[in-house]
């Protein structure tokens, strides 16, 4: 049975990844075992960090939320249970957005969600 040596499949498959493996640093660029083994740990990482970052992101939006509201003079959960039973139906990315680039707008939709909490502390304190 003949050798069979790397022919163009194999040296296909071994641009391939090499390719992929550019910019990194030392041999994981330009040693192809090196450059495997850092590849498919970079696609796991990938992968794993898609995910990632859209929980970070929200955590990043209510910590927004949170502190406008708190200038508001209300804190997060009582904002979005006043903004709920008020029918205002605006998501965490919005609300941040809006908290940061235009606090008048956000202290008016704070003033809003007060509103609709105010009727419950009266009849609680009563």
């Amino acid at each position: 049975m003949p050798r069979a040596k790397g022919g163009f499949k194999t040296r296909q498959r071994r641009n391939r990844v090499l390719k992929r493996a550019e910019g990194f640093w030392g041999k994981k660029k330009n040693c192809f075992r090196s450059a495997q083994e850092a590849v498919d740990r970079a696609l796991a990482y990938s992968y794993r960090d898609r995910r990632n970052r859209k929980r970070e992101f929200r955590s990043l939006w209510i910590i927004r939320i949170n502190a406008a509201a708190r200038l508001a003079g209300i804190s997060y959960s009582r904002l979005m249970d006043g903004l709920r039973k008020a029918g205002i139906a605006l998501d965490r990315k919005v609300l941040a957005d809006l908290a940061v680039r235009d606090a008048a707008a956000f202290s008016a939709l704070a003033a809003l969600a007060k509103e609709q909490l105010q009727p419950v502390t009266q009849v609680a304190a009563a």
